[in-house]
Parts: C-alpha cells; structure tokens; sequence
C-alpha cells in the first residue's frame, strides 16, 4: 500500500475504519503529504468511532498542502450506532487494496509470530475505477445528517459487474437486502465445499441453516475462527454455536498463534474478500464493501491460504467441546450472544426510527 502511495501520480483515495497515530499511521500520513506534495489529489475518509483515539489536528499537516480528510458519520448521540468498516485504497483509479487491513501497528506483522493474521487483496483496473466511484460517493456524503443520508443510498443498490467475472457488493443500513448475504446464501444453495475465515463469527440463522445444509448433505464446510480475539464479547458469543455446528458435521478450527482479523469466504470456486464479518453488525449495520470472484485460479489461490492458516489452527471436537465447557461458559456465551445478535440491532433500530428526517 505504501509503495502504491509513493507511485501514484494523480489521485490517492485511502478509506478506513480504524487510524491510529502510531509509527504505522504517521508514515502512511507522511507518504501522503509527500504525494500530495507533488501534485497528487489526495483525499482521505476516517470513521469517526473506530478512530475515536485520532487526535481531531492530526490532518492539519496534510491539509495544509492542499489534501483532504474528512471524519465519516462524526459523533453526534442519536446516531453512534451507524458506522463505515470499510477498508479501501485507490491510486490512479489503476491499482486498489481492499480487505481487513486497517492502518495500525497491530497490522504489521506476518499474522504468525507477530501482528495480527489478516487478508486483503490487490486489484487493478478495471476493478480499480469501480472501487473509486464508491469512495467518492462515501466521500460526498461523509457529513449528511444519517437518515437522509441512507434515503439517498436507498436509489444506488446495484451490484456492479467488473472484471474477471466479480462483483462489487455494497453494503450498508437501509439499502434493502444486503447483497452479500443475498450472494452468499445462493452460493450455498448448492454449495459442495465451503471453507470460512472469520474474525468476529455470528452470521444470521439463516446463513447458519445454509451451513449446516451443506455439511448434512454431504459436503465438506471448514470454519477458522478466533483462537484470540480484540472483542471478548464476539468471541464468547460466537463460542456459543458451536455445539450446534459440530454436531451437523461442520469442521471448526480455531487460530492460535495471533488474534485473527482476516474475512476470507471461498465457495466452491466463488471467493468473497473485503472489509465484512459474518455478524449482526457487518451484515445490517454498518457500511461494507466485499468483493465476489468466480475463478478457478482466485480460488485456488484462496485455498492454498487456507491450508497456510490451518495449520496454525487446533481443531475443536465435538465430545471434548462438550466436556469443557461449565454452566458459567454457557451462560456467558447465551448473554454475549444476546447482546449481540439482538440487543445491539435493537438499539440501533431504535436510534434510526427517532432520527429527524
């Protein structure tokens, strides 16, 4: 990413969830001003809660040498609950980046011995100018009062076709049916080999029905999930279906040397890369860009991942599983997957509805 910064020669568009100012975010801003320095527009689009430790002056350098930075949705009450995860960087419109890569030290690092394990992919055009257009309409609209903001989006749903047959699926709140549940439960419809790396694990009961769907008729479904996790909430709530998931003959696997942040969907030979986890909140909260490939050489490539990540993974058994766990891990795994999977939607729909209009 940086080494596309350094080259860019006319635009640099950088979108992320979390900024933090440490030596990771300063080089990232110094290679930033330095493009801009050399006549490269660069903007820049920041959430306002998952940088919430960003100092607000931490742009002036950037701004003053004529680049932009704007704070997405910025803290007002009413309107917490409604974030941008995206993670996205375009320069040129030519070469793009996206994935679970947020910009912080706890990103640098090979995932194994040190740094936290996540994906991201490299693309170019004409992925890349798809991937422009969707920034700027984020960027356009970063400061719009939420409700009207999301209205205005409603028009916009479409899934872009763009090269090596992918699709381009946006996300967000009231936008209608997310296309990537939409896609992802039609490729498990007649799915035969699923694999899934998940940070944060609590997909809706429908995408877990899918799931056991597959495993029950035959085919073979692997989930790494967190060994270690940022979010001990997600984590218990997650832990909490995993009885049910073994006994349908579903493989899980748990990542242990680093805390797993990585989204990787591979189906059959349809392979899902971007910024959403398989939770209430990616999946009709917050704003996600994912990335759909059908290709047999992408998929591959994908397993081969896979197989990288397993084995630094321990296998969950179902009858050890069982035994392990005491009737406090069960009550706060049901607590967890209740603040979760209904408490925070609940809360989020009811800021929405008293939004002004």
């Amino acid at each position: 990413m940086l080494e596309a910064i350094h080259s860019a020669q006319r635009t640099i568009r950088l979108e992320t969830y979390i900024y933090a100012p440490d030596a990771i975010g300063d080089r990232f801003r110094e290679a930033l001003i330095q493009a801009r320095k050399r006549g490269v527009k660069v903007q820049v689009l920041i959430d306002a809660l998952g940088s919430y430790g960003l100092p607000s002056n931490y742009w002036e350098p950037l701004k003053a040498v004529g680049g932009e930075a704007l704070w997405f949705n910025p803290l007002r009450l009413g309107r917490l609950g409604f974030r941008s995860h995206r993670k996205l960087l375009v320069c040129d419109e030519e070469v793009a980046f996206v994935g679970g890569f947020n910009i912080a030290k706890e990103y640098e690092g090979d995932g194994v011995k040190n740094g936290w394990c996540d994906l991201g992919l490299q693309l170019t055009s004409p992925i890349a100018v798809d991937l422009a257009a969707s920034f700027d309409e984020m960027f356009a609209r970063a400061d719009l009062p939420h409700k009207r903001f999301m209205r205005l989006r409603r028009s916009s749903i479409k899934k872009d076709i763009i090269a090596r047959e992918g699709e381009l699926l946006l996300s967000g709140p009231a936008r209608g049916r997310n296309p990537f549940k939409r896609s992802l439960r039609t490729d498990l419809v007649h799915a035969r080999n699923v694999q899934i790396i998940a940070a944060y694990f609590l997909p809706t009961w429908r995408i877990r029905l899918d799931l056991m769907r597959v495993a029950r008729r035959g085919g073979k479904v692997q989930l790494i999930l967190a060994g270690k996790s940022d979010v001990a909430l997600s984590q218990l709530a997650c832990r909490s279906l995993y009885r049910r998931l073994l006994k349908a003959g579903i493989e899980i696997y748990e990542y242990q040397p680093q805390i797993l942040h990585a989204k990787l969907v591979l189906i059959d030979n349809a392979v899902y890369v971007g910024s959403s986890n398989l939770d209430p909140r990616s999946l009709n909260i917050n704003y996600e860009l994912m990335l759909r490939f059908q290709s047999k050489e992408l998929a591959a490539e994908a397993r081969d991942q896979f197989k990288r990540n397993l084995q630094y993974c321990e296998k969950i058994e179902l009858e050890a599983w069982r035994k392990s766990r005491t009737w406090w891990n069960r009550l706060q795994q049901r607590w967890a997957y209740f603040i979760l999977a209904r408490l925070d939607p609940f809360i989020v729909r009811w800021q929405y509805q008293r939004m002004p209009n």
